[in-house]
Parts: C-alpha cells; sequence; structure tokens
C-alpha cells in the first residue's frame, strides 16, 4: 500500500509555525480527500488542515498542543494502491473558509428534530458555513453528525444546506423553557469550561482571549505608556462623506466608512514623522521603511482582532476603502490568512464605534505607538470668521495616541497627533473618489 505524508501548511511569508489545537481524525479512520483531519492555529487565526489524498489515517506524527514547523509531516496517510514507499503530499495551504459549493441532494439528510447537542464542538469550518448560509444554533444542533463522536463535518452542513434549500427539511423548532415552579427542579449544563459554585459563574478564557491577555500585559511592562490627547473639527470630512456614500455605494457596491479617510491621515503624518514608524530591539531603534497599518476590527466573539494593510502609503483613498471593507468582512466572518495580521508598523482602533468619545489604548507590540478615534459628536465650537468670531455647530471628535516613552518624548508623540488632526480638519470637501 502507498503512504504519504500530510505536512504542515504553509500559512503565509511571515508564518514559520502553527500550533495543532485538535485532531479531528484518529489514528485508523478512512479519510477522503479534501476531508478537514486537524485544526490548527497561528497566533489568532484558526484554521483546518484537509488531507491531500484519499485513505487511511495510520499515524499521528504529533499531539494536541504541539507547536510543529511549516513543512513538517504531521501525519501518514496509507491510500488505496501501490507500493508502500511513503511519498511527500504537497504543501497546501489550510482550507479555505468560503462560501460552501452546491451539493447533491442525494447527501444525508439531518433530521429535523432538535437533539440534544447544545455543548457539542463545531469548527470554526462548520460555523462559518452555518453563519454564512443563515442556519441557527438550533438547526445546526440538529443535524446528524457522521464525523468522530457524531462531529458535524463540512460534508454534513453542505447536505443540510441544500437539503433546506430544496425544501426537504423543515426550520428547526424554537425551543421553549419551562419556568420553574415549586415542583420543578432545572438542572444546570454549564459547557465544560465552565462551573458554577453558589452565586458565582467561573468560565474559562478562550484561547484567543488568553493570547490577547498575555499581549496586553507584555505590552504594559515593556513599554512606560503616555497618552496624549487632541480635538479635530472633522466637519468638512462629515459633510463630504454624507455627500457622497450613495453614489459611492452605487458605483461600487459597498460603503465608505471614515476609517480610510482616518488611516489616510496617519499615512501622511508617519511620512511627516518617521519615528514613530518604528520598533525598539534592546537600546537601538529600528525604524521601518514600509508602512503597514493594522486596523483593530471586533469579532462576533467579543474578541479583538487586527488586519494589516500592508503598504499603506501606496494605495490612494479608493484603495485603501476597497482594503477597509474586505479586511473587515473577512475580519468577522474568521477569513482572514496568518499572513494578513502580521507586520503592523503603526495601529488605528476605533474606539467611537462603540459610542465612546475617547480611550487609552495599549500600543501593540512590538509597535510603539497607537491611536484611537472617538466618536464624532455635534457640538458648539467657537470658529474663526471674517467679521470676527462666532458660535456654530461643529463636528468634533477626540485623538488620543499612546506611545512608547522609551523612544517617543513628548514632542514627537504630541506634534504627531496634532498634525493628523490637522490633516483631518483640512480635507477638501470638494474631493472625487
Amino acid at each position: 500500500m502507498a503512504t504519504v505524508e500530510l505536512k504542515m501548511p504553509k500559512m503565509g511569508e511571515s508564518v514559520h509555525e502553527a500550533t495543532i489545537i485538535r485532531w479531528l481524525k484518529n489514528e485508523g479512520d478512512a479519510i477522503q480527500a479534501d476531508e478537514s483531519v486537524l485544526e490548527i492555529a497561528t497566533d489568532k487565526v484558526d484554521s483546518e488542515v484537509p488531507s491531500t489524498a484519499a485513505g487511511t489515517l495510520v499515524k499521528r506524527l504529533f499531539k494536541e498542543g504541539d507547536v510543529v514547523q511549516v513543512g513538517t509531516a504531521i501525519a501518514i496517510i496509507e491510500t488505496g494502491g501501490g507500493s508502500s514507499e511513503v511519498k511527500a503530499a504537497p504543501v497546501s495551504a489550510p482550507a479555505p473558509v468560503a462560501a460552501p459549493a452546491p451539493v447533491s441532494s442525494s447527501a444525508p439528510v439531518a433530521p429535523t428534530s432538535i437533539s440534544s447537542n447544545a455543548n457539542r464542538f463545531y469548527s470554526p469550518l462548520v460555523k462559518n458555513i452555518a453563519q454564512t448560509e443563515g442556519i441557527s444554533q438550533p438547526e445546526l444542533d440538529s443535524i446528524q453528525g457522521t464525523g468522530s463522536e457524531g462531529r458535524v463535518t463540512k460534508k454534513d452542513i453542505l447536505a443540510f444546506v441544500d437539503a433546506k434549500k430544496s425544501g426537504k427539511v423543515s426550520p428547526a423548532p424554537v425551543a421553549v423553557q419551562a419556568q420553574p415552579t415549586a415542583s420543578t427542579s432545572i438542572p444546570a449544563s454549564p459547557s465544560p469550561a465552565t462551573s458554577m459554585s453558589g452565586d458565582v459563574e467561573i468560565v474559562e478564557m478562550d484561547r484567543m482571549r488568553k493570547l490577547i491577555a498575555d499581549h496586553m500585559v507584555m505590552s504594559k511592562q515593556t513599554s512606560p505608556h503616555v497618552t496624549s490627547y487632541v480635538e479635530a473639527d472633522v466637519t468638512n470630512l462629515v459633510l463630504w462623506r454624507d455627500k457622497i456614500k450613495k453614489p459611492f455605494e452605487k458605483r461600487e457596491g459597498e460603503k465608505i466608512t471614515f476609517t480610510p479617510v482616518f488611516i489616510e491621515a496617519v499615512v501622511k503624518a508617519i511620512k511627516d514623522y518617521p519615528l514613530i514608524n518604528v520598533s525598539v530591539d534592546g537600546t537601538k531603534i529600528i525604524i521601518k521603511k514600509n508602512i503597514n497599518i493594522g486596523m483593530a476590527a471586533a469579532l462576533p466573539t467579543g474578541n479583538l482582532i487586527v488586519p494589516v494593510i500592508k503598504n499603506a502609503d501606496r494605495l490612494n483613498l479608493l484603495g485603501l476603502t476597497k482594503s477597509v471593507n474586505d479586511l473587515a468582512n473577512r475580519a468577522r466572518a474568521n477569513k482572514l490568512q496568518p499572513d494578513e495580521i502580521q507586520g503592523g508598523t503603526f495601529t488605528l482602533t476605533n474606539v467611537g464605534s462603540f459610542g465612546n468619545v475617547m480611550g487609552t489604548p495599549i500600543i501593540n507590540q512590538p509597535q510603539v505607538a497607537i491611536l484611537a478615534v472617538g466618536a464624532i459628536r455635534k457640538k458648539p465650537a467657537v470658529i474663526e470668521t471674517p467679521s470676527g468670531d462666532a458660535i456654530a455647530i461643529r463636528h468634533m471628535m477626540f485623538l488620543s495616541l499612546s506611545y512608547d516613552h522609551r523612544v517617543v518624548d513628548g514632542s514627537l508623540g504630541g506634534s504627531f497627533l496634532r498634525r493628523i488632526a490637522d490633516y483631518l480638519e483640512q480635507f477638501d470637501g470638494n474631493r472625487d473618489i
């Protein structure tokens, strides 16, 4: 029998290793080509690794939790025929999380009744297909999985999607929770990572939250943080966006937000003050020639991820808008590639999206500064006119810059922040995009 090696796939130019989170197949299990064999994680991005051949998984070479270099064999698969010589399978990227392709209606159809699968594990791929196709949690719980330990596979959920579209399954009924009475006992059903003790619920952090926590603590321990603030009059920018947003959406098929304009102003200010675009290595200052802007994005889980716009200084406003929308949409859908969250040289976070007027962000190491933009509010403000000072209603916002005081002093940090505000205040309201 011929055998092939399943290798740790390459996932980006700057990604050299990944952690095995969970094996989806046991030794001795039959595997179809392109069927997911295991889940891996690189920093904040989880992926499923598909089999490169059909056959039987005869050997798992690493355990869950092991960190494996890209290109290293992680499993041996025995195929259907040929000699017993071990052949290396091509190293391919993990299965992309994309919209599912049509499947045959002859595939097994999930039952329409609700089964007790509320605490069942679902892979990121399955969860993203469910989100893309509008599959509710009760419907997902009702699917009869054909994977290990009843796990729902990609094939299972695609079969359910196809059956639902063809009307062969009805929507899952909504479970109604009975109200407790003196004679009714409702047993607690916490998740495996949850425990109850009296009036306290203890929930274990998920993997991403642990990574974020470690990274934030490390940043505060590494860099002496200083935060400066400035208030900017962005009336011209607001009126410009109000004027062009509908024609832009009609022409481009997507919305335009303030974020690409903020990024453009940051890029211009970095060119004026290049010592903001640096990192620190011991007593050495490393000045970055590329301007790669990270944009913090909130995930449905409540965690944050920071996709990076590489070489943002080479993009015009339309290009920045396209990049911002693409990265934000794929971040929310868990479709980012590992390389797309690497290599940032400066980060922007929009605390205004939560209704906050300002914030004190934590530096995203190894960068030395991070900008927070607050909510835009209408406020009375003093403006200069040819006939003297006047009070008018203006669109105002706070900008706050946290910076590493080891290499960025108050003069540089304050001047850089003021320059960003100047670019926003001087925005051309007649500009085309």
